[in-house]
């Protein structure tokens, strides 16, 4: 009888008018109801064999090295990361998260495309108990060299001025689509994790996997969670006048394309900070249905290859 009574205080949370006005943190209000229910070319030099000489064939092994390096190099230099000066680096970056939060991961690709090494805190979104000394309860918080900052758009632009001081730029194209991330695109990415039961099962099954959680946890979270957000799902649709989410996903990636006006970011030759909003936000779908359907059905993917080489490797300090 408990257990059923639990499991309605779930489906009661799942529609209440919070869920929507908030459902990436709300999501993780669900997991504590849900316990008490138990991403130069070169020509062919064609020779005939028999007139290759041992100087020849020397020549020819050490011109390919020589080439393969120098193409190694370029390669390196195109997708390098943008690196800060020593003097501007922050020396101690903490990042308080949840693993599959897109707000986080906004954070994440800044950090990992400027190389600033940072640590990470997986908070557990049950007790929270990792962030109990703030005053602010949500993630993204990250601590820099003992500051508090919150918001990932504000902890972006804060961020930005710190490694870049006196830079002044106004790049109205940039903040339109920064602008378009945090207002369109996250709002259309629910409603796809959470499709259908499959689909909501193996985004909790990601989430629960990641995160902290203990073992009961984990299992309760992963199944009632799901069952909750698919819930939730459908009236995010109706929020959001989405008739069919995976067109509507379709079409976002379709718009993003269409703004890159044929160059390789909006950028230019490098990512800006729109660029890297979009990437942060779409990178903890990639690997789920949606992401690979996303992938398939539009023309993002090449888009999506050339931030994952020019972000690179995290830049994440592991124990």
């Amino acid at each position: 009888m408990r257990r059923f009574s639990s499991l309605a205080a779930v489906c009661r949370l799942a529609s209440s008018p919070a869920a929507l006005e908030n459902p990436i943190h709300h999501q993780h209000r669900l997991f504590q109801a849900a316990l008490f229910s138990t991403n130069y070319s070169t020509r062919s030099h064609w020779f005939s064999y028999d007139k290759v000489t041992a100087q020849s064939t020397r020549t020819a092994v050490a011109g390919t090295m020589l080439f393969s390096v120098a193409a190694t190099t370029l390669a390196e230099e195109v997708h390098a990361k943008e690196h800060v000066q020593s003097k501007f680096r922050p020396n101690d970056v903490v990042l308080y998260q949840y693993e599959a939060c897109p707000f986080c991961n906004k954070v994440k690709a800044f950090l990992d495309y400027y190389d600033i090494p940072y640590k990470v805190v997986e908070v557990n979104p049950i007790s929270k108990k990792e962030i109990k000394w703030s005053d602010y309860k949500k993630v993204p918080i990250l601590m820099v060299d003992g500051d508090q900052m919150v918001d990932s758009s504000d902890i972006i632009d804060k961020l930005t001025k710190k490694i870049h001081p006196g830079v002044q730029v106004e790049d109205n194209e940039e903040n339109k689509w920064r602008g378009w991330v945090d207002n369109h695109l996250v709002h259309i990415l629910s409603p796809n994790i959470y499709r259908s039961a499959s689909e909501a099962l193996e985004s909790f099954d990601y989430i629960t996997n990641h995160g902290n959680f203990s073992f009961t946890e984990r299992l309760t979270a992963k199944y009632a969670g799901a069952v909750a957000m698919y819930f939730v799902s459908k009236k995010l649709k109706k929020k959001y006048n989405i008739t069919d989410e995976r067109a509507a996903l379709y079409e976002a990636a379709e718009t993003w394309v269409d703004a890159l006006k044929g160059r390789e970011f909006l950028g230019g030759a490098k990512p800006n900070l729109a660029d890297l909003a979009v990437y942060g936000v779409l990178r903890p779908i990639r690997n789920l249905k949606s992401g690979r359907d996303m992938v398939e059905h539009t023309r993002i993917g090449d888009w999506y290859t050339r931030m994952e080489n020019a972000v690179g490797e995290s830049s994440r300090i592991t124990a």
